[in-house]
């Protein structure tokens, strides 16, 4: 009965309120559940360092959606947020996918609501929708191409230079990818609330205090913020330009997580989080930390929450998602 219990409270309220025995060595206890469940983690790299730490692959959204498709797992275990163990269950209907918390969403994918993203496309019929993954299915539904900060300016530049292009849903990375390639691509006007609200004074501050220091940014902060970085670069893209740099100081435009993987790659630099406009910890992206090693023991355990979803949407979800992961292994990404 307790089992039933909790299950119920996993399926109805998306997290978790059980108590686990403090002595269990959570460790042990997930990898012997991935052996008999044939189950495989997927990590974003802004997880706890816990969770990077357990998991089977950790990356970037572009390496996990390649990891996705590939998988020979039954079970795909996501730490990550909604969008992304969406995009994993879209390409394997037939696998399991769970997510650790399903209260872990997305700002930039909710500043695209599919149905006003319609309206905006119908009024560009001649466009080519070019959407970012860090959106909801239903977006997906409404795309051409999924691209990441990974591949976007080799997607947008995969197409025809007189070809219209829409960039959804995140405003400065597409700003940015018109920047490095000329285009004048339509931009929707979303963000990502996490790489909005870096402090160009504070980061400046920073600079002088540490001048041999590298400032290095994601795609997705505004532009005056990129526009004093030395390096510009996906989640992925910034960790290899860290270990690669002779510098050994780096200050670091991105969510907090990824300084756990830089600091294990390159134990002998530096790692200074770029600072918020404010006093909060809001570089750390509070729906990827609603995931900890807890929850994702819990939802290993009992195979919940699952992800769903209807198959018509999947189906036309995948064609934009296909055409990316095409268009990645011709170019080598």
């Amino acid at each position: 009965m307790e089992d039933i219990n909790i299950q119920n409270s996993i399926v109805e309220k998306g997290f978790f309120d059980i108590a686990i025995d403090p002595s269990l060595d959570l460790f042990f206890e997930i990898e012997k559940l991935k052996k008999q469940k044939n189950a495989i983690i997927l990590a974003h790299y802004y997880q706890e360092p816990d969770i990077q730490d357990i998991a089977d692959y950790i990356g970037d959204s572009l390496g996990l959606a390649q990891q996705a498709a590939k998988t020979n797992a039954d079970m795909i275990v996501f730490a990550g947020v909604h969008f992304m163990a969406e995009t994993a269950k879209i390409l394997n209907p037939k696998k399991k996918v769970i997510l650790p918390d399903l209260k872990a969403g997305c700002s930039l994918s909710d500043s695209a609501p599919p149905d006003l993203f319609k309206v905006f496309k119908n009024k560009h019929p001649n466009h080519t929708v070019i959407t970012y993954i860090n959106c909801s299915s239903g977006m997906k539904a409404l795309s051409d191409i999924i691209c990441t900060s990974s591949n976007a300016r080799q997607i947008v530049e995969s197409l025809p230079e007189d070809q219209p292009i829409i960039f959804a849903p995140d405003k400065n990375l597409g700003a940015y990818i018109n920047k490095v390639t000329g285009r004048n691509m339509l931009l929707w006007n979303g963000a990502c609330m996490v790489h909005e609200i870096f402090s160009l004074e504070k980061i400046t501050k920073l600079k002088i205090r540490y001048p041999d220091a590298k400032f290095i940014a994601h795609p997705e902060c505004e532009e005056p913020v990129l526009a004093i970085a030395d390096y510009i670069g996906s989640t992925t893209g910034l960790l290899k330009y860290s270990e690669q740099s002779t510098s050994k100081i780096f200050i670091v435009a991105t969510e907090t997580g990824i300084l756990h993987q830089m600091q294990k790659a390159s134990p002998d630099k530096t790692f200074i989080p770029a600072p918020p406009n404010n006093s909060c910890a809001c570089n750390n992206c509070p729906y990827m930390k609603l995931n900890t090693l807890e929850k994702l023991y819990i939802s290993m355990k009992y195979e919940l929450p699952e992800i769903t979803m209807n198959e018509e949407i999947r189906l036309v979800a995948k064609k934009p998602i296909d055409k990316m992961l095409e268009i990645s292994h011709a170019l080598g990404l």
